[in-house]
């Protein structure tokens, strides 16, 4: 089974000054251990928002650290301090329209809000990058949502095997590991 690299960024002014714990990364981390099999490397970053910052960050962790995964919470609203998909666009090579849709789809279920997110998929070199909402309970509906794509997509750009717990990665048939015995 691969090991994989998971970068973990929480993009928050208020959890970064220390005006009340983070909640984005435990929610990520969780949701992770739950439903992986892999043995994982976490790189976690607690970070403001602020786009130069996050921009360096995402190149970090997709190029110094190897992550073959990237999930970001936050910043992803209207409100003019939200500059994630702005910082993940700016540093990506491919735009993956699909995870966006199907976040706004899947968070439509649960709130009418759910319009003003401005959540992205890219990718960056081997890295699949994806801006999650800020909230925990939403972090977990949206990558229950969304997952079964995800371990395929890394899979493409030449990432780990990520494989689930529960067998909902999705993959065609000719493209599944097969395990020698």
């Amino acid at each position: 089974m691969d090991n994989a690299t998971i970068g973990l960024v929480s993009i928050s002014d208020r959890a970064a000054g220390g005006v009340y714990a983070d909640q984005g990364i435990p929610a990520l981390r969780t949701w992770l251990e739950n439903n992986l099999l892999n043995p994982c490397a976490f790189e976690t970053r607690l970070i403001a928002d602020e786009q130069g910052l996050i921009e360096a960050t995402l190149i970090s962790l997709a190029d110094t650290h190897r992550c073959d995964l990237i999930l970001t919470t936050g910043g992803t609203g209207p409100s003019p301090r939200d500059v994630t998909p702005e910082a993940t666009l700016a540093v990506s090579e491919k735009v993956l329209p699909g995870f966006g849709e199907a976040m706004r789809s899947v968070s439509l279920k649960y709130v009418p809000t759910a319009i003003l997110s401005r959540q992205v998929g890219a990718i960056r070199g081997k890295c699949l990058i994806i801006n999650l909402p800020g909230q925990p309970k939403a972090i977990s509906q949206t990558l229950d949502g969304i997952f079964s794509a995800v371990p395929y997509c890394i899979d493409l750009i030449g990432g780990a095997y990520l494989e689930t717990k529960d067998g909902a990665a999705f993959r065609p048939a000719s493209s599944k590991k097969t395990t020698e015995v």
